[in-house]
């Protein structure tokens, strides 16, 4: 469960696996004044890489996968508050600074593990999630400028580049229009 919430988180957010390794449970989760434990709709991190501060919508989809994995992880809790406090995508060992933090070399091997476990056989970097990410916004029709705002890019083609169009398929494009 841990993996499939780590994917469909990784693929919803287009965040860095660096950033989405030092996510504790209490930045994207809260106990509302009923005393029921929730999932924010949206979250703010400071990026590890640019110091700048992201304000990210979680995607219904990515919601629902923390969603079932944290009511997994609240059966072993002590409690809701210790649960908080707790990384977010845990390991089974133990770190070396004491946490029990799903490290980013073990987020390549999750991602490639899933990737064979679906027939592929190429190999999956740990920047696959964040680069589906702008490819999925590009695909359904949003503007460039728009994802190399959600990326954190200098340039649009950077962001073009990073999401794998080629001068190819604008050729392609241009070959396709009906004048």
């Amino acid at each position: 469960m841990r993996d499939y919430a780590f994917f469909q988180f990784g693929i919803a957010t287009g965040r860095r696996i660096s950033d989405l390794v030092r996510l504790n449970v209490r930045d994207v989760a809260r106990i509302d004044r009923k005393g029921r434990f929730c999932i924010v709709e949206r979250f703010e991190i400071r990026e590890k890489k640019t110091g700048k501060f992201a304000n990210i919508m979680l995607h219904p989809s990515a919601r629902r996968a923390l969603s079932k994995y944290l009511r997994q992880r609240r059966k072993k809790s002590e409690s809701l508050g210790a649960l908080l406090n707790e990384p977010l995508f845990k390991s089974r060992k133990h770190g070396r600074d004491g946490e029990y933090r799903i490290r980013e070399q073990q987020a390549w091997r999750v991602l490639n593990n899933a990737a064979r476990a679906c027939g592929l056989t190429y190999k999956i970097g740990t920047h696959s999630l964040r680069k589906t990410f702008g490819y999925i916004l590009y695909q359904s029709g949003q503007s460039i400028e728009l994802i190399q705002k959600f990326l954190n890019h200098s340039s649009p083609a950077i962001t073009l580049a990073y999401i794998g169009i080629t001068q190819d398929d604008m050729d392609e494009a241009i070959l396709s229009m009906n004048i």
